[in-house]
């Protein structure tokens, strides 16, 4: 095999197995291609069909005006015969013998067509009935395969696999808000270690020493007075 040929066969290998992807990750496509090219079918079968029924139409018209024509002429010839025509009755004989012959080939090729247009007809009903089909089966599994990708969605998500472009965003917010709390809680403590927090507990020790010693006077207040009442009492 030729370097050329080689080249040729990988080159339409490669562009079928792009094809092949394209199709497997649109199959709306597919589906489209394929009912679009039922119904082009369907229309020229519809153009042939038309033809073989124009046909049968027209033999059937020919033959009821030679089946009147020849109802005549047979009426004519005893007519004739009776007033003394020979000749003419001859010639109404001669056309009634070539009617009747005519009339056999139109009655022959009426039925093969009318055979036909019928057989026709009902390709054209399976055609209707293809396309039909074919556009709901399309929507069954396009359906089914929207199904499955919510399902497998939802397995990623439960998984903690999930790749959805939501759920990336979601764990980026979450993420800047534990850095946030982080950043403040990092403040927090850079706060309480410098000078300004070591004042600010010295405060607060300072507060509560005092509150401590307020308590205790009246704590002894109400001690002394609560003896000065029992010695009363005595």
């Amino acid at each position: 095999m030729g370097i050329l040929s080689r080249f040729g066969n990988l080159w339409n290998g490669f562009w079928a197995k792009l094809l092949g992807d394209v199709e497997r990750d649109n199959p709306e496509i597919v589906y489209q291609a394929a009912i679009n090219e039922r119904v082009n079918q369907y229309q020229k079968l519809m153009k042939a069909v038309s033809g073989i029924v124009y046909l049968r139409n027209k033999l059937e018209k020919d033959h009821e005006a030679k089946t009147r024509e020849l109802a005549d002429i047979t009426a004519q010839i005893p007519v004739a015969v009776q007033q003394g025509e020979e000749q003419a009755a001859l010639v109404l004989i001669e056309r009634k013998n070539a009617l009747t012959t005519e009339l056999e080939y139109v009655k022959s090729e009426l039925a093969k067509v009318s055979d036909q247009a019928e057989e026709a007809k009902g390709s054209l009903v399976t055609f209707q009935h293809e396309i039909e089909k074919l556009k709901s089966e399309r929507d069954t599994m396009l359906a089914k395969r929207e199904h499955a990708k919510a399902r497998l969605r939802i397995q990623e998500q439960l998984s903690g696999l999930s790749t959805d472009a939501d759920i990336r965003a979601l764990d980026g917010v979450r993420e800047s808000i534990h850095k946030l709390e982080a950043q403040a809680d990092v403040s927090k403590e850079v706060s309480g270690a410098g000078i300004e927090g070591k004042l600010k507990k010295i405060r607060e020790a300072t507060g509560s020493a005092s509150a401590r010693a307020e308590l205790d006077e009246i704590k002894r207040q109400m001690a002394g007075q609560s003896q000065q009442n029992v010695e009363k009492t005595m």
